[in-house]
């Protein structure tokens, strides 16, 4: 476990702590020195200078980490940094890191770690843990169980106050952020919660039962860690019970385990956006980066493709008026900015279950609405733009027309293309700045120089 005299680090403090080690690196005779202030930080910030650091000098920094550390380590690190330091150690270094952990932060690391250490690490824990590891292996990805840790503290709903707090006094220490005990029955079937602030002020003569809240919030193993994450928002949670279908507890949903489930969604919702497919490592070999990223480069090339070709149908157009090969890459962009803003509105609203099957149409009237005032706001204001510098009434109404148009098409689009991804089970926010980019630019092209053709040439 972590020693409570770990120093943590402030954000800024990590920054240069990420030189110094490069510095000392640099340096066979301070590596001792090295070793002794990476032996104070906590495993979390060691993570951060891991991640922040290319992969030989990666490499070197982890072998100076205390063995008895890496399990810590490891479940700290980001998955793609994780990978980099499994496949340098070996499985008896493995083994001996998995088997530091308990089995929820075992089962976090699992799927990196070679079947034949796991199935190792497995065979050595006691029969209660291996139990456990064995279920939170069970829940799939996403899930309140994948989530959820074990180690949590129950009371009997029929001893007094006095008993519980003896029966506390008696553990070494309390879990890690339980700001509550779970009130139980014989048959571990869920009761209600005792918050410490009630156990500590109550009569400790009075039965846990007279003082106890009923159960109000509870989580079944099979919840979204989604639904989970909006319940601990809405009621500023710091733990909930989670019990199984009979209602017998079998672990907790704690908070911080709800805040690294947000960022990495936040993460993986950045990431897909740009049409990236997994979490990268900065420093990731250049054939590794190629794999994750060229997929939706080579939609991106299509649509490009695809975009070069409306333009090219009005060549003839725009040789008779040059003015409109300056001015259409504006409709075009204004046209991806305004779908990106519709589509992130409609991706987030998504993620925290806002929108139901019925709402769909009505979201699209709203934003429409949206992208019309848009329209003729900026519309006019770029129209008279063209009409001073290019002294064309005609060419400044096609510019508002056409800017009004393509915002009314992004809008469209911002709402189109996440409903039809969530319908087929996709990601809504996988490429999405990618597609509405080539709706936005093929579409925005298409009615400006197709607008010019009909008015103007």
């Amino acid at each position: 476990m972590i020693e409570a005299m770990q120093s943590r680090l402030e954000v800024e403090d990590l920054s240069r702590s990420v030189a110094e080690v490069q510095r000392l690196l640099g340096d066979a005779e301070r590596l001792p020195e090295l070793r002794r202030r990476l032996d104070g930080l906590h495993p979390a910030d060691i993570a951060y200078v891991l991640e922040a650091l290319p992969h030989e000098e990666r490499l070197a920094v982890w072998d100076l980490v205390k063995a008895d550390r890496d399990g810590d380590i490891l479940v700290e690190v980001s998955d793609a940094v994780r990978e980099s330091l499994i496949a340098s150690m070996d499985s008896a270094e493995l083994i001996a890191a998995a088997e530091t952990l308990e089995a929820d932060e075992l089962a976090d690391i699992a799927p990196d770690l070679p079947p034949d250490v796991i199935e190792e690490v497995v065979q050595s824990l006691p029969a209660e843990e291996r139990e456990r590891l064995r279920a939170a292996l069970s829940y799939p990805e996403g899930s309140v169980g994948a989530l959820m840790d074990f180690d949590h503290v129950a009371v009997r709903e029929d001893v007094s106050l006095e008993a519980a707090t003896r029966y506390l006094r008696r553990l070494d220490e309390l879990p890690d952020h339980t700001d509550q005990l779970f009130v139980v029955d014989r048959e571990q079937r869920l009761r209600g919660t005792l918050p410490l602030g009630r156990l500590i002020v109550s009569d400790l003569d009075l039965e846990v039962a007279r003082v106890m809240i009923p159960e109000n919030v509870k989580l079944y193993p099979e919840d979204a860690a989604e639904d989970a994450a909006s319940a601990f928002e809405r009621y500023d949670l710091v733990s909930a019970p989670v019990v199984d279908a009979s209602g017998r507890l079998v672990g907790r949903l704690t908070v911080d385990a709800v805040v690294d489930y947000i960022r990495q969604r936040s993460a993986e919702s950045q990431l897909a956006e740009a049409g990236l497919q997994h979490e990268e490592d900065v420093f990731a070999p250049v054939l590794d980066s190629f794999k994750n990223r060229w997929a939706w480069l080579a939609v991106n090339l299509v649509t490009a493709f695809v975009a070069s070709r409306v333009i090219g149908l009005f060549e003839d157009s725009i040789a008779q008026l040059v003015a409109l090969a300056a001015l259409m890459p504006i409709v075009a962009g204004i046209g991806g900015n305004s779908g990106n803003q519709t589509m992130t509105m409609i991706v987030r609203a998504l993620a925290l279950g806002q929108i139901q099957k019925s709402y769909w149409t009505k979201l699209l009237y709203k934003e429409i609405g949206v992208a019309l005032l848009n329209g003729v706001v900026w519309g006019t204001l770029l129209g008279a733009l063209a009409y001073l510098f290019y002294g064309s009434v005609a060419l400044g109404g096609v510019m508002a027309l056409a800017m009004i148009l393509n915002l009314v098409l992004a809008a469209s689009m911002g709402v189109a293309i996440p409903w039809i991804r969530a319908r087929r089970g996709r990601d809504p926010a996988q490429g999405s700045s990618v597609l509405i980019t080539a709706c936005t630019d093929s579409g925005g092209f298409f009615i400006f120089l197709g607008l010019a053709t009909i008015f103007l040439v």
